[in-house]
């Protein structure tokens, strides 16, 4: 019933349930959709016409007290523990929030889609969890929208712009061994910003995922 309900109501080419995230329409039409989590579907009314849902909000990062940081990407969003009940009207359509792991394996980043590597605590402000890995000489947590080039030698992964370097140039790297790297060992790194035809055809992995 709950199923036909959400059919009806919401369009039938994708039905609602729990456990589904949706885009949720602010009150505030020039913001962006909220994102949440349907955690159940209420019908209410004689016919059961009036449909409200049960969500778990997802915030982006300009909407928890820390605010934006350089290493939160474009669609990041966090899964706090603030539930609400809103009208099943407000959902725009379905869309997809993914763990950071499979996300930056995408082969395409759509509108829809999302990731999330953080549940938000709203009311301290607080993450779980409280630490993660970070790379690079500036110790920051990875950004799956940055460029980062890693070190045959360490393994350890590096921002262009750290390092003194263009992003063109990093991508026609053949071979990168970081400056630690390079000092200890001796080794001559091929990371000189000249560009042969070689090289661009043969790209350094990155961590950055493609669009």
């Amino acid at each position: 019933l709950l199923a036909q309900i959400s059919v009806d109501l919401i369009g039938s080419s994708s039905v609602r349930l729990p456990g589904d995230c949706v885009l949720m329409r602010a009150s505030d039409t020039s913001k962006p959709p909220y994102v949440a989590r349907v955690e159940a579907i209420e019908a209410a009314g004689s016919r059961g016409t009036n449909v409200r849902v049960r969500v778990r909000w997802y915030y982006r990062p300009e909407e928890s007290m820390g605010g934006r940081r350089p290493f939160h990407g474009a669609k990041e969003v966090f899964l706090s523990d603030h539930y609400d009940v809103q009208s099943a009207d407000t959902i725009e359509g379905k869309c997809n929030v993914h763990s950071f792991r499979s996300y930056t394996k995408l082969d395409s980043v759509n509108a829809e889609d999302f990731f999330c590597r953080f549940e938000y605590k709203s009311a301290t402000g607080s993450f779980v969890p409280d630490r993660i890995a970070v790379f690079c000489k500036c110790e920051m947590p990875y950004n799956p929208d940055d460029l980062m080039i890693q070190c045959e030698e360490c393994s350890d992964w590096f921002h262009p712009s750290c390092i003194g370097m263009t992003i063109k140039d990093a991508k026609k790297l053949e071979h990168f061994f970081c400056q630690s790297c390079t000092a200890e060992n001796g080794k001559m790194a091929e990371n000189s910003h000249e560009a042969t035809a070689q090289s661009e055809e043969k790209q350094v992995e990155s961590k950055r995922r493609r669009r």
